[in-house]
């Protein structure tokens, strides 16, 4: 699977106002129908997936682009202008309880397209997957509360997901991209980007955690009598217990091992008699969490020896200037690039003179 980027932001509280969500909608509505018809649905979607394209966008609309709220007043003015637009982009999902809507949503809004049954099936789960990476896979400290899936009449997707960490008062944001689609579990990140990097983050999908993984899987397949060994109370034994020149493997503070012996059985036991293939079917597995991949991460590394990735994939900062003039060095040919497509939209799109040239001002402020 390909996860385009990660966007670390400020966290802040407050609702837009609702003539400004109004507007937001509007101009969202129009640049959106503008980018269709010049590009096509394939090129929105992958536009949409790009943190730099997402994030000037927001500020052409007309939002603070330094702040939480950006990912969430964005894609729900998205979404709303959506609901009027018959250009083949739906938007499922949203913000806290709404996200749990997303498979519903996926499922009514397939109903204005051609897609199979399986290719409905598959794009369930692409949501599923992506959350379930972002909030047990990779162990960053950030708990998502907001989650939205793009999809188009063919069947091609992306998805804008945040979480937040209430230690450091940040926000951060996951886009995904169905480009490429490989595995969820390996690799998929093909760009990161935040302002905030984290000391210790458990991340099974990198490539360093390969053979974890793998035996993970062989754990799980093992004899359920032999699991249990690893989970009996402290006061019989510890891990150290089975292997003295264990690799040392420390947890950060947000994300400390709980007593093992509180491990789900019932989950190893369901996944036993599942028998998964590979990572992926079983991280798929219903019940199966960050708790179930944490413990079978330890066992891989005290026990068997698997080297465990520890690094926060973040690649580089997420670096641009806003409206209160605090400048970032960027890549000034990248964003040119990612932002062309916008600025084109906006000439070409229906909104009025005056929101166009207001629209065009505020992109040239973004950075």
């Amino acid at each position: 699977m390909r996860q385009t980027a990660i966007v670390n932001l400020p966290l802040h509280g407050g609702k837009a106002p609702r003539w400004l969500f109004g507007r937001m909608v509007e101009m969202s509505s129009a640049i959106t129908e503008a980018v269709v018809d010049e590009y096509g649905q394939n090129e929105f979607i992958k536009r949409i997936s790009n943190p730099y394209w997402f994030q000037a966008l927001s500020c052409v609309i007309g939002y603070d682009w330094h702040s939480s709220g950006t990912t969430t007043v964005t894609c729900g003015a998205l979404k709303e202008a959506m609901k009027n637009n018959n250009i083949g982009i739906f938007i499922a999902g949203g913000k806290g309880r709404t996200s749990r809507k997303t498979p519903n949503e996926i499922e009514k809004f397939s109903e204005n397209t051609n897609l199979s049954t399986s290719k409905i099936e598959r794009l369930k789960y692409s949501s599923k997957m992506s959350a379930k990476v972002d909030s047990a896979v990779l162990q960053d400290g950030y708990q998502l509360y907001h989650h939205c899936f793009f999809f188009t009449e063919k069947g091609k997707w992306a998805v804008i997901q945040q979480g937040m960490n209430n230690l450091n008062k940040y926000a951060r944001r996951y886009h995904w991209l169905s480009d490429f689609v490989d595995s969820f579990v390996d690799s998929p990140q093909n760009a990161v980007c935040c302002d905030v990097k984290e000391d210790k983050v458990l991340d099974m999908s990198a490539k360093e955690s390969a053979d974890a993984r793998k035996t993970s899987v062989d754990i799980i397949k093992d004899n359920q009598k032999h699991l249990e060994k690893f989970f009996r109370p402290a006061v019989q034994r510890t891990l150290f217990n089975f292997n003295r020149h264990a690799i040392e493997f420390i947890m950060p503070p947000h994300h400390e091992i709980s007593d093992m012996a509180n491990i789900n059985l019932k989950t190893l036991q369901k996944a036993f008699e599942i028998q998964p293939k590979n990572y992926e079917e079983l991280v798929a597995i219903k019940g199966v969490g960050p708790k179930t991949v944490r413990s079978l991460a330890l066992i891989s590394s005290l026990i068997y020896g698997d080297k465990v990735s520890w690094e926060d994939p973040v690649k580089y900062s997420f670096a641009h200037g806003g409206k209160d003039g605090i400048p970032y060095p960027i890549n000034r040919q990248l964003m040119d690039s990612s932002t062309e497509t916008l600025r084109n939209a906006i000439r070409q799109s229906k909104l009025g003179q005056e929101d166009k040239l207001n629209a065009l001002k505020k992109l040239s402020s973004f950075y």
